[in-house]
């Protein structure tokens, strides 16, 4: 990914709205939402609903197919694992073992981890 994507997806998600529309669909998975079915989820009007979810699906963030008619929204997972890893390519100054303490807090365990037990957090002291 690009610094200029990346940007892209970061001023996507400056809005409340938009991260909120996000996340939603982020926990729905391949699925998606029907405009109306965020609408209400949201409790977002649908002409404001309307404008966000434009805005989202030309910077790439969410993905619409055509149900007749309604419209499909879903978000691009494989943008927002892009993202991620843009974020996190250099970490640690290239020594990636010091970066196994940053704590996993995603919904989806990636397949490899599948099963597996994930550490419990420590709380600070």
């Amino acid at each position: 990914m690009q610094k200029t994507a990346a940007t892209a997806v970061f001023e996507s998600l400056s809005s409340p709205v938009r991260l909120d529309v996000f996340r939603l669909l982020v926990r729905q998975g391949p699925g998606g939402m029907v405009a109306g079915e965020i609408s209400a989820a949201l409790d977002v009007p649908p002409t404001n609903l309307s404008f966000h979810l434009k805005g989202m699906t030309h910077a790439s963030l969410l993905t619409v197919e055509q149900e007749g008619r309604y419209q499909r929204y879903r978000a691009n997972l494989a943008l927002m694992a892009e993202l991620i890893g843009y974020l996190t390519e250099e970490c640690c100054a290239g020594n990636p073992e010091l970066c196994a303490e940053l704590p996993v807090k995603a919904g989806c365990a990636p397949a490899s981890a599948v099963g597996k037990k994930r550490p419990k957090p420590t709380a600070a002291a």
